[in-house]
């Protein structure tokens, strides 16, 4: 090792590195994102445990706190009753109650539901009858017996749809960039091989490795996790298949003019951590801020993610998830045909 050999390549590299202000941007820029990002998401502690309520507007929801007054849980305004009664034979409430009467009567009468084998639904029924013991109020049992929907069942169809998302993102994004600056992308341009062909065999190519893959990982912790799987293989295919394309398409759009691989990679990663955080791969945003969940709908992993879980957790038909699968034909539509419009074969 020669001294003044190392000094060279390591001021050099150093340079390059300042000089480069996209690259120097995103160092200072990205943890300041992530850092904001997670006070906004997590600025309070998370309550112990979970009540849905199925009223008729905010104005009762809120007379039923009052009247009830239970601390440290999260209340969640249920809009469907039958879907509610679900979440409560998978666990994913601890407790239901129904009412829409609380506003206007001085004895309300409430309707609620719990799992006889959910440790929340229990401690959180003794505090109803706390409350019943200590103002008039009459309370309706009704006991829901399901399996419970294991952390494991609810987090791998959000761990399958993350993988698939950088699997999509980079595997064609940071692909495309590399080809452009070692200038494989010029040579090709000198043959008959024209924009459209070449994106869409790419897209066609990622396609058929990410399905393959993420179909491997599901088969294998179907097996042997015994992984809760209440829908259809062929409507979560079919989920898979245009989460992936959508996901292909915005990876396209990052690389379609871009020449650098640091700046290349600095976007791949500002465009995928922020939906792995806010599309409900790791937790539920059920009961977030609400300028987050609308957020939140604008990200085609939040789709994926929420239609996966639907088959997989309550059995949906693809009628049930139609607003999940409109949305990425629509991000999908729009990405493609922008794409070979702003595709560029050369350097800047």
């Amino acid at each position: 090792l020669t001294m003044k050999h190392f000094l060279a390549i390591f001021v050099a590299r150093n340079k390059e590195f300042y000089r480069d202000k996209a690259s120097l941007s995103w160092a200072i820029i990205f943890p300041v994102l992530i850092i904001t990002l997670f006070a906004f998401s997590f600025a309070e502690d998370k309550p112990q445990y979970k009540i849905g309520v199925h009223v008729s507007d905010m104005e009762a929801m809120d007379a039923l706190k009052q009247q009830l007054d239970v601390k440290f849980v999260q209340w969640i305004r249920q809009d469907s009753l039958p879907k509610a009664i679900n979440k409560i034979k998978h666990h994913q409430l601890d407790l239901l109650i129904s009412s829409t009467q609380i506003s206007s009567t001085q004895n309300p009468s409430l309707h609620y539901w719990i799992n006889a084998s959910s440790p929340g639904g229990y401690f959180l029924e003794q505090a109803l009858l706390e409350q019943q013991r200590a103002s008039p109020l009459t309370l309706h049992k009704e006991l829901v017996n399901g399996r419970a929907v294991r952390y494991l069942d609810w987090v791998i169809p959000g761990i399958l749809a993350m993988n698939m998302m950088f699997g999509c993102r980079f595997g064609v994004g940071y692909v495309i960039v590399n080809y452009r600056q070692n200038g494989v992308l010029k040579r090709l341009k000198a043959t008959p091989l024209n924009a459209f062909e070449f994106l869409t065999a790419q897209i066609f190519s990622r396609l058929i490795i990410s399905l393959t893959t993420t179909s491997a990982i599901f088969i294998g912790a179907n097996y042997f996790f015994d992984t809760l799987m209440l829908g259809s293989y062929f409507h979560l295919l079919i989920v898979a298949a245009l989460g992936a394309i959508s996901l292909i398409s915005i990876g396209l759009i990052s690389a379609c003019r871009t020449s650098s691989t640091e700046l290349s990679n600095g976007i791949l990663n500002i465009i995928s951590l922020p939906m792995m955080f806010l599309s409900g791969v790791w937790f539920s945003l059920e009961g977030a801020h609400p300028h987050l969940q609308l957020l939140a709908q604008w990200l085609p992993l939040t789709h994926v993610v929420e239609a996966a879980r639907a088959i997989m957790l309550d059995g949906a038909s693809l009628r049930d998830i139609a607003p999940h699968l409109w949305a990425l034909l629509g991000i999908s539509a729009a990405s493609l045909t922008l794409t070979p419009w702003i595709f560029r074969w050369d350097k800047a």
